[in-house]
């Protein structure tokens, strides 16, 4: 009698959404969703704009599972998408989790995209691709956080094969282009790579405001530490924190809500969702 192999049965499913401009600021006109993703629409605090809560109902991705999320925001249209909690990449027995992101931000839109931290366990597999398209009269502030191990429990990285890749044009140009890897922990702990750092936050800022929002987000940043905040082209702000997790998230939260008032006209406070 042939013995055949176990397979593990994975994930594969995703977010295919488009929003116009609505009440509050965006409705959606076009919503497919299959699990694990989901995407719901709660109400929005006062004087918040119109809010997208992305949920994973497996509790985290493991090794094989595929997601994706595809947005479209049209013209006009106003749209802050969060998640409600941190997402999770446990331990790969072999394959890797692979994320696929999609954001188009049409002419006069404003999109907030900003879930929160995704941890990456020991002996996690992560490839993960975030691609977004802007015009000249659109606006983006997106955030990424990535913690290498569980923080709380003091996990420390032995294993880790990571690919992050971002492509951001504006108007059909090529505005940024980056490529992470990492196999294995080393250059984590190189003071030359990662000096140590327990989490790495990437912040853009894309929009006719984000070059003068710059100074006060240099001020915002640790003096100690390795955090910095650069004008990669017009019109386009980048910043960068390495730190330990707590810390990351600390200065993130101290942040946002400064660069949510001065460039977006939302309340100077946290997201609803990130106070949870």
């Amino acid at each position: 009698m042939t013995t055949l192999p176990f397979r593990h049965q994975r994930a594969d499913g995703g977010i295919t959404a488009r929003f116009t401009a609505g009440p509050g600021g965006a409705r959606p006109v076009v919503l497919a969703q299959s699990a694990p993703l989901r995407l719901l629409l709660p109400d929005p605090e006062p004087d918040e704009c119109s809010i997208a809560a992305l949920l994973n109902t497996g509790g985290g991705l493991a090794g094989g599972d595929a997601v994706h999320v595809a947005l479209a925001l049209g013209p006009g249209g106003r749209l802050t998408l969060a998640t409600a909690a941190a997402e999770k990449v446990y331990r790969s027995l072999g394959p890797a989790t692979r994320i696929e992101n999609r954001l188009e931000v049409e002419d006069g839109a404003a999109l907030e995209w900003i879930p929160q931290e995704t941890i990456l366990f020991d002996g996690a597999s992560l490839e993960r691709r975030t691609e977004i398209v802007l015009s000249s009269t659109s606006r983006l502030l997106a955030l990424e956080m990535l913690v290498f191990g569980r923080a709380a429990g003091g996990e420390v990285i032995r294993r880790l094969h990571l690919r992050d890749t971002w492509r951001l044009r504006r108007d059909g140009r090529l505005l940024w282009a980056e490529a992470l890897r990492l196999d294995g922990p080393e250059r984590l702990a190189d003071p030359l790579g990662f000096g140590g750092a327990g989490a790495m936050a990437t912040l853009l800022l894309a929009g006719p405001e984000a070059e003068s929002l710059l100074p006060a987000l240099r001020d915002a940043l640790p003096e100690r530490g390795h955090a910095g905040a650069t004008r990669p082209a017009p019109g386009f702000v980048l910043a960068r924190i390495l730190g330990e997790a707590g810390a990351v998230r600390a200065v993130i939260a101290g942040i946002l809500p400064m660069i949510r008032a001065g460039m977006l006209g939302q309340p100077r406070a946290l997201p609803r969702l990130w106070t949870n």
